[in-house]
């Protein structure tokens, strides 16, 4: 298959997967809402102008034309004021700075109205979608804590999707580690700290490269010591500068006997972890590198795997203003984007795209890379979704948590009982977050498409 027709299948592929995901979110909403006995008016995945959609019940099913998020309609999502009557919506929070007969009004005091406005249009708008007899079906009668499973619904099913896909892809698939297979052989031996790492005639022969190593041969034995893993061997080599060793190696099923002799030269110093660090010192080199296989893993692998994905895509969303910063250099510069930084669905289309067109790698990795990114996105949608802003699902969730807190303490200092939190005096902050969202996505859609992250050199 052509190489544009495969990055159009990967497109096409994470594609359907992020509605499904998107789909699926809602429904993790839509169904505690309907067993709890809120009326649901829409579930839609999109936004915009709506393309498709089928009334079932007294819920309309249906597509948008920007597939960008989704959502369901729930009736009553703000309760009226404390005097219980909801005020009239103005016909735009703007219109009060420029009321007509208050000139005497200073800013602060239209920067008030304008909040309230806001407030109360939100208010009006919730209130609307009450019918006759249905106040007791509002999301906003619901019990704390009936409010919250709702919430976390969207939520937890990315979490169990991520969970699933890194099942498959841990478990069937396995994850790359070193194995005790060259993957690469050096021509020459240059030090760590060498002005270039490429060879150049006249450069002297890296031991490995003058002993016949080649890719694909398995490290056997190394001076009648076995060898069962990549540190192993690579210990052995560079306590043994100028020692001539006998190695064995399985080439394409044959054992063969090798001299390898360890050059003495500057190399970074290892950490605990098996990775250089910044720090060189002189050791035994042979210029070999190892290949990478797939093993698969346990059961008891999949869940820490899913932690530490949620634990780094936390710590992007917990420095993303610098990390846009770094995005609008990389963007609007000469610089290069971070491998390892946010991208938009722009970006993690084009990255599934360049894997699916890219002949040299295996249709089984393929499919594994395609696992690991769709269980990425939603470990993303399940962490971003729980930020406690509003209209994030988190924001719905931090109100309700903090009426509960009152409700607590007011019971247990026997107060008057509270009553909901106004959520919607919170719609100004609501709007400034719907703003840099929006500028957000511009930005990373800008970047992917001027300046896509490049994993593949």
């Amino acid at each position: 298959m052509e190489p544009v027709l495969l990055f159009i299948l990967g497109v096409a592929i994470i594609v359907v997967g992020l509605a499904l995901s998107i789909g699926l979110h809602e429904i993790g909403h839509l169904v505690p809402a309907k067993l709890f006995g809120v009326k649901v008016t829409q579930y839609m995945i999109g936004f915009g102008p709506t393309l498709w959609s089928k009334k079932k019940g007294e819920t309309e099913y249906g597509f948008k034309a920007l597939p960008l998020g989704g959502y369901i309609s729930m009736i009553g999502m703000f309760p009226p004021k404390k005097d219980g009557v909801v005020h009239s919506a103005s016909t735009g929070f703007f219109d009060t700075l420029v009321q007509e007969g208050a000139p005497e009004k200073d800013a602060t005091s239209k920067r008030s109205n304008a909040m309230s406005t806001m407030a109360d249009d939100a208010r009006q708008a919730s209130a609307d979608t009450i019918g006759e007899g249905e106040d007791h079906r509002a999301f906003y009668r619901l019990p704390v804590y009936k409010r919250i499973i709702i919430m976390l619904g969207g939520p937890t099913m990315n979490l169990l999707i991520a969970i699933v896909m890194f099942s498959i892809l841990l478990m069937g698939f396995g994850s790359p580690q070193t194995s005790t297979t060259v993957g690469s052989v050096s021509a020459c031996a240059l030090p760590a700290t060498s002005d270039r790492q490429t060879c150049q005639p006249g450069d002297e022969a890296a031991p490995g490269a003058a002993a016949g190593l080649q890719p694909g041969d398995r490290l056997v034995s190394i001076d009648g010591t076995a060898i069962t893993s990549w540190s192993q061997s690579t210990q052995i080599i560079r306590e043994a500068p100028g020692t001539v060793l006998q190695l064995v190696v399985d080439r394409d099923g044959t054992e063969q006997s090798l001299t390898l002799t360890p050059k003495l030269t500057e190399r970074f110093v290892l950490g605990a972890d098996g990775q250089p660090t910044t720090q060189t010192e002189q050791v035994g080199f042979v210029g070999i590198g190892a290949a990478s296989e797939m093993v698969r893993q346990p059961a008891t692998a999949v869940m820490p795997a899913v932690g530490e994905t949620i634990a780094s895509t936390a710590a992007i969303i917990i420095h993303l203003p610098q990390r846009l910063v770094d995005v609008a250099n990389a963007a609007f510069g000469p610089g290069e984007r971070d491998p390892n930084g946010p991208m938009s669905m722009v970006g993690v289309g084009r990255v599934a795209g360049e894997i699916a067109s890219i002949d040299t790698i295996p249709v089984e990795s393929k499919i594994a890379s395609m696992l690991g990114i769709l269980g990425s996105v939603n470990i993303a949608l399940f962490v971003f979704n729980l930020v406690p802003l509003l209209p994030l699902d988190g924001g719905h969730i931090a109100g309700a948590l903090w009426e509960g807190i009152r409700r607590a303490f007011s019971k247990l200092f026997k107060r008057p009982e509270p009553g909901p939190v106004d959520m919607a005096k919170l719609m100004p902050l609501t709007l400034a977050v719907v703003v840099l969202l929006g500028g957000m996505s511009l930005l990373l859609m800008y970047a992917d498409i001027v300046k896509p992250v490049n994993l593949f050199g």
